[in-house]
């Protein structure tokens, strides 16, 4: 036999391994049945985007359709003293209950990830400026999500701070050794994300918000990579503030509104600066002056987005009933897959795992490395294959637990092993 004829036998052995231990996970799966509740998932598309939108579920249509036609149709206006006055309270303890670790009264809906990180950071910085004016520099580090990084520099100009960068490495993402050497007396707040948006590097949340502590910081934790997806204990670990997206792994569709976390400890000190009526303690009684209410209700600006707020209902009831243990072990089991599949497939290719290779140190999403990747990315959307590009390099592979399977994600890297440049 020729050495090309090898090849291809050999190939063929490695792919029909491969094939049969995608079913056999896929069989094992006892989270296998959820995936037939998402629209699309029947279809030959591989989506590896669930990481920054998630797919919508079934039940979430006919949700919708029935808000339209029965409370938003039927109660009108009446709704708002029905329903939709609470429901921001409401779907965040929903949100605190089944993903965050938060106890009641915590955690509220609304307005956009980074109108939220403002109002936090900014009523953080106030607060603890107040306290000891020596306190004037925020935390983040340079990989940090743009947002967070953006808004943190315009709050430190804004507020006569200063910004107290970390340098990381692309691959991986802020640990003790980091943040013990960025604070100190001068600390105010520290943000951080715990899950890297770009290599998936998943943080020891508690481990860093206790260094925090120690130096006298308030901590607040961007949870959009995480939430829904990766265990999160908010209060055991003693978060102060936390701020996460609802569209992707809570699957509340494109612009949904995000969440915010203010532990109960901090809520009456904390005064958040964009003053809005549906904040205020009577939002009826119309006065000359804005006092803010107590609890949650005081981080509200404007009229809750309602219609927003519907269709994560669906998914968090899903992930209520898996279990968010569940989730985090298909999670791992997906993750790990794909980078056995990535080191069999890609690798020979030039490709590289960009993100960590333990499990224990990765969120939800794999990123795999090559200076064709923006091309190959682009190649694989004409086909239905939808991974994302972050540069440098970077082809994002986001698993969401529920809805993806074994099956797909090995039909998607193998899409991706034919789009790679030779």
């Amino acid at each position: 036999m020729s050495t090309d004829a090898e090849g291809v036998v050999a190939a063929a052995a490695r792919d029909a391994a491969l094939e049969a231990e995608a079913s056999a996970l896929d069989v094992a799966d006892p989270l296998r049945s959820f995936r037939g509740e998402f629209v699309g998932a029947e279809t030959s598309l591989v989506y590896f985007d669930g990481n920054s939108l998630g797919r919508p579920p079934r039940a979430t249509g006919e949700r919708l359709e029935r808000f339209v036609t029965e409370e938003w149709g039927g109660r009108l206006i009446r709704g708002w003293d029905e329903s939709w006055m609470q429901l921001p309270f409401a779907i965040g303890d929903t949100i605190g209950r089944v993903a965050m670790g938060a106890a009641p009264g915590q955690t509220a809906v609304g307005d956009s990830t980074t109108v939220l990180l403002y109002k936090l950071v900014r009523a953080a910085f106030d607060a603890q400026r107040a306290a000891d004016p020596a306190r004037v520099e925020i935390v983040v580090d340079r990989d940090n999500f743009p947002t967070d990084r953006y808004l943190v520099e315009g709050i430190a100009a804004e507020r006569g701070g200063r910004v107290r960068w970390i340098d990381v490495d692309l691959r991986r993402g802020v640990d003790a050794t980091a943040l013990e050497a960025a604070v100190g007396p001068e600390t105010a707040v520290v943000v951080l994300s715990h899950v890297a948006y770009r290599s998936g590097y998943l943080t020891d949340a508690a481990s860093l918000t206790r260094i925090a502590h120690d130096a006298g910081a308030l901590i607040l934790w961007d949870l959009c990579h995480s939430a829904g997806s990766v265990p999160v204990e908010a209060d055991a670990w003693g978060f102060d503030l936390a701020v996460g997206c609802t569209y992707k792994y809570l699957n509340g569709g494109p612009g949904s509104p995000a969440f915010a976390y203010v532990a109960a400890r901090h809520q009456a000190n904390l005064a958040q600066p964009i003053q809005g009526w549906m904040g205020a303690a009577d939002v009826f009684l119309m006065g000359p002056e804005y006092r803010p209410a107590d609890g949650m209700r005081r981080f509200l600006s404007g009229t809750p987005p309602i219609l927003g707020m519907l269709a994560m209902q669906d998914t968090l009831a899903m992930i209520e009933e898996a279990g968010i243990g569940a989730i985090r072990a298909k999670s791992i089991a997906l993750t790990e897959f794909a980078v056995r599949v990535a080191d069999e497939l890609l690798a020979p290719l030039g490709v590289e795992v960009a993100s960590p290779r333990d499990p224990a140190l990765r969120g939800g999403h794999v990123t795999l490395s090559h200076p064709a990747m923006r091309e190959v990315t682009a190649a694989l959307w004409e086909q239905d294959v939808i991974p994302d590009y972050r540069d440098p390099g970077g082809l994002r592979i986001g698993l969401s637990p529920l809805s993806t399977s074994f099956g797909e994600t090995l039909a998607g890297l193998r899409a991706v092993e034919g789009a790679m440049p030779r």
